[in-house]
């Protein structure tokens, strides 16, 4: 008999899912780390389970204490669960513009949720800002800090790329990810770096993200307009992200992002959110640029469940002048 020890036990060892016909159409293998079957439904949880557990180890967070965080809601999400699992409080922090499926399904999980205005990170009231002052007022509590915390990529390089290297056997020639904390692209590419240095690991960037001029260029700049994908892109290099082992980057727009994310609903019965498009689309655009008969492994984020409202609702889509096709 083969068990799980509890909701900690579940995350990872997720199915590499073979994209059958984006992988025939392209020539290439283009294969999907499904992230969304994780047990608390993204890539997330893995960061969220090291952040605690490291602080555990620590001595930071003792019995009966409290995890706050500021979130697009995945890793507030992965957080909830395990604080429910192991005894603490969760407070999360998160931007009001976030949908509604996420802020409602974090307060059924029992996390104290508090909505804030979505203000840029030099701001002294964004999210994350407020929800590290949050925790230093608190006894007994510690601020996740997802973003530059080194226990969300050490998830990563322990977990996710080692399952990606056993699960091709080594046949990998390309790893390519958008990224918000920088941990689950950072992490991976620092494994597969390790195995073989010419496994070529990429950026996909959202536009209105700074991260596509940092990696092409060294320094960030954002570029183009607010993008409608949440929790990733960003205008600051996080600790995370930064001295990663990155070869190139590409940026995808919105309609390539919902492109995608339609045609694994329509061709591959995988229902979706929009970073999973991004994700796909960009693999698509690399085994252009690589050529057939490469193996590109990409990332599921999560359900499609928790965008349902906006980006599987045709009116929110066409307020956005894009097209579900």
């Amino acid at each position: 008999m083969k068990l799980s020890d509890g909701f900690a036990g579940a995350v990872g060892n997720t199915p590499l899912i073979r994209l059958q016909r984006l992988s025939d159409e392209s020539g290439c293998e283009i294969l999907g780390k499904a992230e969304f079957m994780n047990p608390g439904g993204s890539v997330k949880d893995r960061a969220a389970l090291y952040i605690v557990l490291d602080a555990e180890r620590r001595g930071a967070l003792q019995p009966g204490g409290t995890v706050v965080e500021g979130t697009a809601g995945n890793t507030g999400i992965g957080l909830a669960h395990i604080c429910n699992a192991r005894g603490y409080r969760c407070v999360i922090v998160i931007p009001e513009t976030q949908t509604r499926e996420k802020i409602d399904l974090l307060r059924t999980l029992g996390a104290e949720v508090h909505t804030v205005a979505a203000v840029p990170y030099r701001d002294p009231n964004n999210y994350q800002k407020i929800a590290a002052r949050m925790a230093n007022d608190l006894d007994n509590a510690i601020w996740a800090n997802q973003f530059d915390n080194l226990a969300n990529r050490q998830a990563h390089y322990e977990t996710t790329g080692p399952e990606i290297w056993t699960q091709t056997g080594g046949h990998i020639d390309a790893f390519i990810a958008a990224t918000g904390t920088g941990g689950t692209l950072a992490g991976v590419a620092r494994y597969l770096k390790e195995q073989r240095e010419n496994i070529r690991c990429v950026l996909a960037d959202p536009t209105g993200s700074a991260l596509y001029r940092y990696v092409t260029t060294g320094q960030p700049e954002v570029v183009g307009g607010n993008s409608i994908t949440e929790g990733i892109g960003s205008s600051r290099v996080t600790a995370n992200l930064a001295d990663s082992p990155l070869d190139d980057a590409l940026m995808i727009d919105d309609q390539q992002a919902v492109t995608y994310v339609y045609r694994l609903l329509h061709e591959e019965g995988l229902f979706l959110g929009s970073s999973s498009g991004i994700n796909v689309a960009a693999a698509m655009q690399l085994a252009e640029q690589l050529g057939s008969g490469h193996t590109i492994v990409t990332v599921l984020c999560d359900g499609g469940a928790r965008y349902y409202s906006r980006l599987f609702n045709p009116e929110w889509l066409a307020g956005k002048g894009l097209t579900p096709h």
